[in-house]
């Protein structure tokens, strides 16, 4: 929503919003670009002078800034309405979907463009130090655009990336994720099927070859499929890969002929997948592989995407948006594969409305383990019933069970006071929330200059 705002004052609109508990980066992004949030719903802030709501898909019935705008009829639209209308039919969309990896990988593409000249437009849910902004309206011809597959708005149970209009596609992988959208994993493939269904014989859908659900969506396309992944079976393979503290490098291998190495200044094994589906979404509007190596080597990731905020006495804390078995543990895989006399910490904060559920209460003990200190805060979501919500105490004990050294913190300052008492140099630190984690990240190096 913060970055269809700028979008939308960069067209020349008059724009403001409403929200509640705005915090960094998106707080300083508006700020940075003259954008008035408004603290709170209050029904006065809705007035008969303005021409569009942008109804968020946060918000629904009893809200009272709705509420004014039904009983006033004022004109509404989802957020992906506004999105296809005000850009997309006058461009190329490519868009970039799956469970994981979306900002990312957007991102990563976002630049290899930007660098190559070709001046994209881009909307992307996380901001990029490379890009400085989460979303530009540029001279060329190519929208990037991340697509999420939450639903639209109180009015439209549908996913966003339905509205996306997309010529080239990309998906990452296909978990089970927002259980309070989706009952099961078949309504979830269910949408992404449509999303393949919208990309015309013309179009490009590419897919992790390493993924089963993914490879499945593509033998459906009836456009040109090209895969990515690890396996030998895929047209971008990554090969040789390795993985130093601050830098990854693999060895492109494109149509089983390997091309060139490749060298990013971020970690990770899902980086490397996340680089193979921007190369090859890059390739489809142009830019060739060599350019894209170029472009990736300056990449500096995305924020919340483990970001360094500190480093104290060789103690380094991260942010991480992982929030789900899969990304949990491929950030923590990352972090084994560059720890080497230090441990790995994992603060975990249950906060979204999928890790807040019982649903995957074994999947969250078994992606855990590969920490070797796990401090579990206490459940975010107080509305979700006992009986499916996940337990704190559960999830302790079954990492407890397998040696790993787990603990449950109720508060911020408890999470604090136990890593700055027992972390030591060489250790990496890694809070996991898709919220602010009451700006742990700050107070964990506050914590540490002191002791």
């Amino acid at each position: 929503m913060a970055t269809l705002a700028v979008l939308l004052k960069q067209r020349g609109f008059s724009v403001q919003g409403s929200d509640e508990h705005v915090y960094p980066p998106m707080s300083d992004f508006l700020l940075e670009h003259g954008i008035g949030v408004l603290d709170g719903y209050r029904a006065e802030n809705i007035t008969k002078s303005l021409d569009l709501v942008v109804v968020g898909n946060a918000v629904s019935r009893g809200n009272l800034e709705l509420e004014a705008v039904l009983d006033n009829r004022i004109r509404y639209a989802s957020f992906p309405e506004v999105v296809r209308n005000e850009f997309l039919w006058s461009r190329r969309p490519v868009v970039v979907s799956g469970t994981h990896g979306k900002t990312t990988t957007a991102s990563m593409l976002a630049w290899i463009l930007t660098y190559a000249g070709m001046d994209p437009s881009f909307l992307i849910g996380g901001i990029s130090p490379n890009l400085s902004t989460s979303g530009r309206i540029g001279q060329g011809n190519v929208f990037v655009v991340e697509g999420d597959e939450y639903d639209s708005a109180f009015f439209d149970k549908t996913a966003k990336f339905l509205k996306y209009l997309p010529e080239i596609l990309v998906i990452n992988n296909l978990d089970f994720d927002h259980a309070d959208i989706y009952r099961d994993l078949g309504e979830l493939r269910l949408a992404f099927r449509r999303l393949v269904g919208l990309v015309s014989s013309r179009g490009l859908v590419i897919v992790n070859a390493d993924d089963n659900e993914t490879q499945e969506l593509g033998r459906q396309s009836t456009g040109t499929v090209q895969t990515f992944g690890f396996g030998s079976t895929a047209t971008w393979q990554a090969s040789q890969m390795e993985y130093r503290a601050g830098k990854t490098t693999f060895d492109l291998v494109l149509n089983n002929e390997r091309a060139m190495q490749v060298a990013m200044p971020i970690i990770g094994a899902f980086n490397v997948r996340n680089a193979l589906g921007a190369m090859a979404a890059a390739n489809g509007v142009g830019v060739g592989p060599e350019k894209s190596a170029e472009a990736l080597r300056r990449f500096r990731g995305v924020k919340r995407r483990l970001e360094v905020r500190g480093v104290v006495g060789d103690i380094t804390i991260y942010d991480d948006f992982a929030h789900h078995p899969t990304a949990v543990r491929e950030t923590l895989a990352a972090m084994r594969s560059i720890s080497k006399n230090g441990r790995v910490w994992a603060l975990f904060e249950p906060r979204s409305a999928t890790s807040c559920r019982r649903i995957f209460q074994e999947e969250f003990a078994k992606s855990l383990r590969l920490a070797d200190f796990v401090v579990v805060t206490q459940v975010y979501r107080k509305n979700i019933l006992a009986s499916d919500r996940l337990s704190e105490f559960q999830l302790v004990s079954d990492l407890c069970s397998v040696g790993v050294e787990a603990t449950f913190a109720p508060t911020i300052d408890e999470v604090v006071s136990i890593v700055a008492e027992s972390a030591s140099p060489g250790d990496h630190v890694v809070a996991m929330s898709n919220g602010e984690f009451g700006n742990i990240h700050e107070k964990l190096v506050v914590a540490l200059e002191s002791r």
